[in-house]
C-alpha cells in the first residue's frame, strides 16, 4: 500500500510592518520577532520581550502577539497560539494576519467551519493575502468542496504566482478529481519553485502511478529517496512500483530498506511477502505475512494467504 498523502498544507502568515520607531527601541528583539529566518524559539523569545516591555501598542503589539503565535503554532502548541491570536485580534481587529493565523489553528484542530470563517475575515480585511486564500482552499478541500478549493488555490496563485504551496495544494485537489494532467502540471510548477521539497515529488509520483506511468513514478520516488534517504516512504513507494513492473528482487531490496526505517508498517511486510512468494521463498513469505498480521490483525487477505500456503496465521 502506498502512503496516503492527502494532507493539510497550510501556510502561516508572518506579520511585518512594525515602524522604525519600534525597531529603534529594541532592534535585536524586534528584528528576530519579524525575521523569516528566525527559529521558532528565537521568535518566541523576541516577541515575548516586546510584549513584556509594555512599550508597543496598537498594531505593533498585535504583530508581536501574532508572530509569537506563528512560532507557537509551528511548535504545535496550539492552545498558547490561540490565546496569543485572541489577544492580537482584541488589540487590533482590523489586522488580517491574526485572523489568517487563527484560522490555521482551527484547521489544525479539525474545525474547518471556524477556520473558513476566519479566512473569510482575513480576506475581507486584506484581499491580497494569498495565504488566506490558500488556507481557505485547504479547509474547503478537507470538507470535500473541491471546486471551491481549486478556486481558492487559483486565487492564491493569481495574487502570488511564486507560491509553491498553493500549486502543491491545487495539484492535490486535481488529483482527487482524477484530473491527472492538471495535477502533474501544478506539482511540476511547485517543484520548479521549491525543488528541495521531497513530499511534492512523492505526491507527483502518486499521480504518475495512478496514470500507469510507472517509470516516471519510480523516478519521482527515487528523488524522494535522494532527498530523504532516512524516510521509509520513498523506499516503499518505489518498492511497490518495482513489484508492479515485475522486478521482485529490486522490490525486495527497497522494502528491506523501508522496513529497517519503519518496521511498524504492516503493508510493507505484506508486499515484501508477495515478492518473496514470486521468487519461490515460501518460508520468508510466511514469516513476513505473520509479521504483517501481528501488526495489523484485521488484514483478512493476509490470513487467507497464510491458509492457502498451509501455514497457521
Amino acid at each position: 500500500m502506498v502512503d496516503p498523502t492527502r494532507r493539510i498544507i497550510l501556510a502561516l502568515v508572518l506579520a511585518a510592518g512594525v515602524p522604525a520607531s519600534l525597531l529603534a527601541q529594541g532592534a535585536p528583539e524586534t528584528q528576530r520577532c519579524l525575521a523569516r529566518e528566525a527559529t521558532n524559539d528565537q521568535r518566541i523569545a523576541a516577541c515575548s520581550a516586546i510584549i513584556d516591555a509594555k512599550v508597543a501598542t496598537g498594531r505593533d503589539l498585535a504583530i508581536a502577539y501574532c508572530n509569537r503565535a506563528y512560532a507557537l503554532t509551528e511548535k504545535k502548541e496550539l492552545e498558547l497560539a490561540m490565546a496569543d491570536l485572541e489577544a492580537a485580534i482584541g488589540i487590533d481587529p482590523s489586522h488580517g494576519c491574526s485572523y489568517a493565523n487563527r484560522g490555521r489553528v482551527y484547521a489544525l484542530k479539525g474545525d474547518y467551519d471556524r477556520a473558513i470563517k476566519d479566512y473569510n475575515e482575513a480576506i475581507l480585511l486584506d484581499p491580497k493575502l494569498a495565504v488566506a486564500y490558500n488556507n481557505r482552499g485547504d479547509a474547503n478541500r478537507q470538507k470535500g468542496e473541491l471546486e471551491r478549493a481549486i478556486a481558492d488555490f487559483g486565487e492564491a496563485i493569481r495574487i502570488d504566482p511564486s507560491h509553491p504551496v498553493a500549486y502543491d495544494n491545487r495539484a492535490s485537489a486535481w488529483h482527487a478529481q482524477k484530473k491527472y494532467p492538471q495535477a502533474i502540471a501544478d506539482y511540476t510548477r511547485a517543484i520548479e519553485l521549491k525543488p528541495g521539497n521531497a513530499m511534492t515529488y512523492l505526491r507527483r509520483g502518486n499521480v504518475h502511478r495512478d496514470m500507469d506511468q510507472l517509470d516516471r513514478a519510480a523516478a519521482d520516488y527515487g528523488k524522494v529517496i535522494a532527498l530523504m534517504p532516512d524516510d521509509a516512504r520513498g523506499w516503499r513507494n518505489r518498492g511497490m512500483i518495482r513489484l508492479m513492473k515485475g522486478d521482485n528482487s529490486g522490490g525486495i531490496a527497497d522494502y528491506d530498506k523501508a522496513l529497517r526505517l519503519d518496521p511498524a508498517d504492516a503493508f510493507s511486510w505484506n508486499n515484501r511477502a508477495m515478492a518473496k512468494l514470486r521468487k519461490g521463498d515460501k518460508q520468508g513469505a510466511v514469516a513476513d505475512l505473520r509479521k504483517a498480521l501481528e501488526l495489523k490483525p484485521d488484514m483478512q487477505q493476509v490470513r487467507d494467504t497464510l491458509r492457502q500456503l498451509g501455514a497457521k496465521p
